[in-house]
């Protein structure tokens, strides 16, 4: 196993829900630091209808671990954002036996 390339500077960010004052919420997205990763793309696919149509990218995004608990380390519902791009993290695990490295799946979302 080669050890990853970390190319890609990506902001990992965190949901906060605010009350939207008529019982429901609005989610917005707090930074919680720029992580290095290196980004592998998987499969896509599309769907939609008249109105719009929704591009799905599976990726997964390695990063250097940080121990459980830290505000550095990602967690599924969280999400990275890479320029206008950002991917929504459904899980992580480790990358290496080691765990000096960490794998997110995620899906990278875009309306086209």
């Amino acid at each position: 196993m080669s050890l990853p390339r970390l190319t890609h500077q990506m902001i990992l960010e965190d949901p906060v829900r605010t009350d939207d004052g008529a019982g429901g919420y609005v989610t917005t997205w707090q930074p919680l630091g720029s992580l290095f990763a290196d980004v592998k793309s998987g499969t896509g696919r599309q769907s939609g209808d008249l109105v719009a149509t929704l591009s799905k990218n599976t990726v997964r995004v390695i990063v250097r671990a940080a121990v459980v608990g830290a505000p550095s380390r990602p967690k599924a519902g969280q999400r990275f954002r890479e320029g206008q791009s950002t991917f929504r993290i459904d899980a992580v695990a480790p990358f290496d036996r080691g765990a000096h490295y960490l794998t997110c799946f995620a899906v990278e979302e875009a309306v086209v």
